[in-house]
This record gives structure tokens, C-alpha cells and sequence, in this order.
């Protein structure tokens, strides 16, 4: 088994935050009306993706009913319908989203918090996780933080200090595109529309074959 596979064995196991454990086995027993006959994962969610990936998606935390239902990144909610037609489109996954072409999905934390909102310790509990991936991804040249928490959190690994704004590039090592987050807040009010999410890949593919 490779050291990327070990990590994600890690982070399924982990129980670093109690509170968010607490939370996501709740979420798995009490579910939403519409899922209520699946078998929710409840469990921190693994990062996925190609291992030889030139770029890497940095999301915030797993849906409650989405990843935290299905065990993967961006997947089961409306979010992750939006993220994967734009990887689709610009030539990062299949179709149907299952299979990634040079993008790895991993996140600040990865258990579902309470209001999608963990704190500053959960967040920091759950970044050796991320420092070990970004060391491990040998051909990692773009990354793409969705939303200001993702931002920040890679800033804070880089050492770096920088103004989030959306497809803006930061040209550090692996270099910086922030883009807003798919949430369904930011798609249903048009602060992000399937052209600007779609330009955000569009400029890490040109990045990356650079």
C-alpha cells in the first residue's frame, strides 16, 4: 500500500475532534427525509482522486447529507454536482464524476461540521493530513481553494499572507488559484455561475501544462 492510501486509512480512523465525530454519527442516524433508506457513511471522509495529479481541489468540509451519506469528496449534494460538470467540462473527470483525470479532491477538514462551520481547532487538528498530501503528490502543480476557509488554510501551511479573490492566481509553489465555493448560497444567488466555476479549471489546466 502507498503512503497516499495510508493516509486516507488515517483519516477514516481518526478521532481527533469529538465534537465533529459526534456530529456526523448523529447526521448518519437521524438522516434527511429524502435518504432515509440509505446507509449514511458517517465517518471522516477520505480525500480521492488520480495520485498523479498536477492539480489538487482544496473544499472546505463533507455535506452532511452529501460526502458524510456517501463516504466521498463532493459527492451526493448539489455542490458536488456543480464541481463535477466543470471538472467534466474542462477535462478532469468522466462524465458521471467517478473516474478524476489529474485532480485530487481533499478538504480543510473531513468530517461534515455543525452549520458547515468548524472551528479554528478542528481545522488545525485536520491540516497534518493535508501537509502530508501536498508532500506525497509528487506532480502537484496548481492548487485550486474553494472558498476563504480552504484559502486560508493553505496559506497558513505555506507560511504565506494573501487577498482572497475569485480566479485569482497566487504564484507560490504549487501555485494558488482561489475561487468561491460551489454552495448552493453562492450558485443559487449567481455570486458563482457554471462559466466562472468553469474558468477557474480552465486557468489550472493552462497552469499546469505550463
Amino acid at each position: 500500500m502507498n503512503e497516499l492510501a495510508i493516509v486516507q486509512q488515517e483519516i477514516v480512523a481518526c478521532t481527533r475532534c469529538p465534537r465533529l465525530r459526534d456530529h456526523c454519527r448523529h447526521i448518519a442516524q437521524v438522516k434527511r427525509r429524502a435518504y432515509l433508506d440509505h446507509e449514511y457513511w458517517g465517518r471522516p471522509v477520505p480525500s480521492c482522486g488520480d495520485p498523479q495529479a498536477r492539480v489538487l481541489i482544496l473544499g472546505l468540509a463533507p455535506g452532511a447529507h452529501g460526502a458524510n451519506r456517501t463516504g466521498r469528496m463532493f459527492t451526493g449534494d448539489k455542490s458536488g454536482e456543480f464541481l463535477f460538470r466543470a471538472l467534466h467540462q474542462t477535462g478532469f473527470s468522466s462524465a458521471d464524476g467517478s473516474v478524476l483525470k489529474d485532480v485530487y479532491i481533499t478538504a480543510s477538514a473531513h468530517c461534515a461540521p455543525p452549520d458547515n462551520k468548524p472551528r479554528r481547532e478542528e481545522l488545525h487538528n485536520c491540516r497534518p493530513y493535508l501537509e502530508r498530501e501536498l508532500a506525497l503528490l509528487e506532480n502537484l502543480r496548481v492548487v485550486v481553494a474553494l472558498g476563504r476557509i480552504a484559502f486560508d488554510t493553505y496559506l497558513s501551511i505555506v507560511k504565506q499572507r494573501r487577498d482572497f479573490g475569485h480566479n485569482v492566481v497566487h504564484h507560490l509553489k504549487p501555485i494558488l488559484i482561489a475561487s468561491y465555493h460551489p454552495s448552493q448560497q453562492n450558485t443559487s444567488t449567481g455570486k458563482l455561475t457554471a462559466q466562472m466555476l468553469r474558468e477557474v479549471f480552465e486557468q489550472a489546466r493552462n497552469l499546469a501544462n505550463d
